[in-house]
């Protein structure tokens, strides 16, 4: 609700407070950056205040709480969605207006909090914005990453990881909990011995290592409701070694706190050597332990006891990385609270919940076993125990084929397997989308499946609809409303009623406009961002998501290059002018990723320096792609590039904000594209390639690129382009891994076998849009179809079906 004339009066009061008391200065004369911190710390007040309202309301009522734990939590910027969510947008724009800036100049002093880098963190943020917006009472557990993932520079075309610096802007949203510290345990030995009592466990010669919690608070669109995101970060307890100083050893007096810092310093450390893969087993038993040693102390607190614990809470596993609260959860209950195994088991298992969220095998992370039971001998014991029982399970049940009992063993062949550690103990197992869910019913967990069957189910992806429809396309928000109302901002199911003004040329045209305004604006933030100059006439071919090979940036890259080719060779051809524009970022150590970086620059530059090409095709790299540069980037597509492999996205979310927005989709049947050519209709999106089912079969009677490739001639001309040389670097790497497979097997997510389907399927888009009233009223029935992937909906799935929760009643 907006604010009342005296909440106006007062909030414009607390900001000018703010201003003198922090920076010394009036209204009139702070800055962009003050105002921005100002108003921040006057909102982060609020939300604290209302945090514990909230809390309350929910113990009063003896809510189930919701535990959700994700390595990742990609927020974006916090000062403009809280005043939304608020209510409070409207005035505190005027109040910038009035000291002499534009709400964007203030908004953009904001750097976007580096909790994470993809699909991954965005849906934990999205689904902490549904709960709250929902009124579910719950807490969202991660790390507070000192320098994030990396802020992405290219140079030459080559991404360089730089730190990302985040916390000078953004720790106004941070309040420091250190009266919650949690000592966590690392490495050591473990000695046991049985007494009248039962089992007591020793753990003796640890590195003891503190967690100390920082909370950010999630407000809810219209609701007194905010939860909280409570984020910690490593600390040494000695901050440096006397005696070693006093002796001039200055570097190994804090060698200690160093190492204990960087549990929390960088996501996702590069593991493709030994330390980095020590690190990433301790930043997520850092998260892990630091969570439930806080959950169980204050439950038992409360009730004294754990066996209600499943009654009153439930705790959420997303994805692997935070696994360990299996063996971790086991370990407190009955080391630190003397429960027996099968209670403790008991517990654990109708408490925890584990969503899948990838088929790649190797991302199903799997740690060596001397690595991991060196930094943490008691898990990897209670792990090992897990295993045991588990395989007397499988032979009393009369699974006894060596080969199945293997793949589904938790320890075996020297490694640890996190998801059959949680497929194994927890009690419900989700995949993110229909076709994700039954390929791991099928192919990937097939025995745990056949095992368990009652575990599976399905939550399809949901995004947080208003951040990337109302905030992020106010003009398309607008016109919304003067159409079907404002129903759709708390139920986003009303954007079918859009469907009614598929033939009203008025809308068709204004659904035109707003998103060449819109174009317009991308156009702008680019000029000024990166010098980058856009001709908004031209049709916008987005592919923005992280860079992976499964993702296919490379099938884009090469279809590029044969239009180049084509173009050079048929210089009058008539051809509808295209911009494609990419944003991702590479894994560190992820060197063939980093190479299609590099590729996808070199064909920008290639078309750049063409006189005959550069009014037809242009090609943008927009470095370090962030949550703040999608929300002007996705308003702005008018194609949306969802062309993976079939069977390799488990949902994907992009292509929900992208369809939302009015973009239209050019993808394969994979993940939720499924679900999105159902809900837009099949003549409402563009589908190529083969499914999931016929690249099995492929693979199963012998994929040979080299013959798609001969016998595809604008195929053959981009692969060649690649070994001759694109703007004097050389990529015969590429091709040689797509044509002869050089260390690995050749074109291992089918680039070449689906070039030419998506060739003709482009061929169509052009077609298609030269026809622009068609081109609107597909994009409206994207805009229409799109209500059923809101986070709201999807939370709710969640609460009935996996955590048993019910929203706190609120007036």
């Amino acid at each position: 609700m907006p604010l009342n004339a005296k909440e106006e009066k007062t909030f414009r009061s607390d900001v000018s407070e703010m201003l003198e008391i922090t920076y010394g200065v009036s209204l009139k004369d702070a800055t962009a950056s003050q105002l921005n911190k100002a108003i921040s710390s006057v909102i982060m007040l609020k939300l604290a205040k209302k945090a514990t309202g909230f809390k309350k309301e929910a113990q009063s009522q003896n809510r189930k709480r919701v535990y959700y734990l994700s390595l990742e939590f990609l927020l974006g910027r916090m000062l403009r969605n809280n005043l939304y969510n608020l209510g409070m947008e409207k005035e505190a724009e005027e109040l910038i207006r009035e000291c002499g800036f534009t709400p964007d100049e203030v908004y953009r002093e904001e750097t976007d909090p580096g909790l994470g880098n993809g699909g991954l963190g965005r849906l934990a943020a999205c689904y902490m914005d549904g709960l709250t917006s929902c009124n579910y009472i719950a807490t969202g557990y991660s790390i507070r990453y000192e320098y994030g993932i990396f802020r992405q520079k290219i140079v030459n075309g080559w991404q360089l990881e730089l730190p990302d610096l985040w916390l000078e802007d953004g720790s106004v949203w941070l309040a420091p909990r250190e009266d919650e510290t949690i000592r966590v345990r690392f490495g050591g030995q473990i000695s046991e011995r049985f007494t009248s009592s039962g089992l007591v466990v020793n753990h003796y010669g640890y590195e003891e290592v503190l967690a100390v919690p920082y909370d950010m608070f999630i407000s809810g669109h219209g609701t007194e409701a905010v939860n909280v995101l409570r984020l910690w970060t490593a600390r040494a307890e000695d901050e440096i070694d006397m005696a070693l100083f006093a002796r001039g050893e200055y570097a190994k007096a804090l060698e200690h706190k160093s190492n204990v810092e960087a549990i929390s310093k960088v996501l996702y450390p590069a593991d493709d050597h030994v330390e980095g893969k020590i690190l990433r087993i301790r930043q997520q038993y850092l998260l892990v332990s630091a969570t439930l040693q806080q959950i169980l102390r204050d439950h038992y607190l409360a009730y004294g006891a754990f066996d209600n614990l499943p009654d009153v809470a439930a705790i959420h596993i997303n994805d692997t990385h935070p696994a360990m609260c299996i063996p971790e959860m086991l370990r407190l209950l009955m080391d630190e609270y003397g429960l027996g195994w099968d209670e403790a088991f008991s517990v654990t298992s109708r408490t925890l919940a584990y969503t899948n969220h990838t088929v790649m095998s190797e991302a199903l992370e799997r740690w060596p076993v001397e690595i991991f039971k060196t930094q943490l001998p008691r898990i990897y014991g209670i792990i090992c125990e897990i295993n045991r029982r588990l395989l007397l399970d499988l032979e009393e049940k009369g699974v006894n084929d060596p080969g199945k009992v293997e793949y589904m063993s938790i320890c075996s062949r020297y490694e640890v397997r996190m998801a059959n550690l949680c497929l194994a103990s927890v009690h419900m197992v989700n995949g993110v989308s229909e076709l994700h869910s039954r390929i791991l019913r099928e192919q990937v967990f097939r025995d745990y499946y056949s095992y368990r069957p009652e575990i599976f189910t399905n939550v399809t992806n949901g995004i947080a609809h208003r951040r990337w429809l109302c905030e992020a396309n106010p003009d398309l928000t607008a016109l919304l409303k003067d159409l079907i109302g404002d129903g759709f901002v708390h139920d986003a199911e009303a954007l079918s009623e859009l469907r009614r003004f598929e033939n009203d040329k008025s809308v068709l045209d204004e659904l035109l406009r707003i998103k060449r305004n819109n174009k317009a604006r991308l156009a702008e933030h680019l000029r000024r961002t990166s010098g980058v100059i856009l001709d908004e006439n031209m049709l916008f071919d987005v592919q923005v998501k992280r860079l992976h090979e499964y993702k296919r940036q490379l099938l884009n890259a090469l279809h590029i290059l044969s239009l180049y080719a084509y173009l050079k060779e048929n210089p009058g051809a008539p051809f509808e002018p295209r911009t494609f524009l990419f944003g991702a970022k590479a894994s560190a150590a992820y060197h063939t990723a980093k190479r299609i970086i590099k590729l996808i620059c070199a064909i920008s530059d290639m078309i750049a320096a063409d006189p005959d090409i550069r009014d037809k095709l242009k090609v943008v790299f927009v470095e370090n792609y962030s949550v703040s540069a999608a929300e002007v980037i996705i308003p702005a597509a008018d194609v949306s590039e969802q062309i993976s492999v079939a069977g390799k996205e488990a949902s994907g979310t992009g292509n929900m904000k992208l369809m939302i927005n009015g973009a239209l989709t050019v993808g394969t049947l994979d993940g939720a594209n499924i679900e999105i050519m159902e809900r837009a209709g099949r003549d409402n999106i563009f589908i190529f390639g083969l499914t999931a089912e016929q690249v099995n079969a492929l693979w199963a009677a012998g994929y040979n690129p080299i013959s798609y490739y001969s016998a595809s001639p604008y195929l053959k001309k981009a692969v060649d382009m690649l070994n001759s040389g694109i703007a004097g670097e050389h990529f015969a790497d590429i091709a040689g891994s797509l044509i002869y497979g050089g260390n690995g097997v050749a074109d291992p997510y089918m680039c070449l076998a689906d070039f030419d389907l998506y060739h003709a399927c482009q061929e169509k888009v052009s077609e298609t849009w030269k026809d622009r009233e068609k081109w609107a009223r597909m994009s409206l029935h994207n805009i229409a179809g799109a209500g059923f992937f809101a986070a709201d909906r999807a939370v709710k799935e969640y609460a009935d079906r996996i955590w048993n929760v019910k929203p706190v009643l609120l007036p």
